[in-house]
Parts: C-alpha cells; structure tokens; sequence
C-alpha cells in the first residue's frame, strides 16, 4: 500500500511541475512549423496572405519561399 501511495504522490508531483523551455527553443520550433505549413501549402498550389507595407497581399504558390 505505501508503494501505491508514494508513486501516485510522485505522478502528482510530476504533473505540476512547471515545465523548462528556453525562448530560443520555442522561437526554434514555431518557426519549424512556419516552414513546413509554408512547404505544404506550396506543394498543394494554395495561396497565402502575408503583411507587406501594411496591407495584406496574396502570394501565388509560385511566389512562396519555404
């Protein structure tokens, strides 16, 4: 029975714990996923809207970078 109670004590324990991610290491990751949202869209032929001289514009398929 102490055995049961001591890992469920441990499990709550990690479950609250904050979790530890550098800045960089989000920036890095959200930027991955740009990326790959901007490969797939490019592949499927879909345009997307991007924020240029403060207007939105359309980019052709052709026209993405990724």
């Amino acid at each position: 029975m102490r055995s049961i109670r001591k890992t469920r004590a441990a499990s709550r324990r990690k479950e609250s714990a904050p979790l530890r991610v550098s800045a960089k290491r989000i920036i890095a990751v959200a930027e991955g996923a740009i990326r790959k949202a901007l490969r797939e869209h490019k592949r499927a032929g879909n345009s997307i809207a991007v924020w240029r001289d403060g207007k939105v514009v359309m980019l052709g398929p052709e026209e993405i970078e990724a």
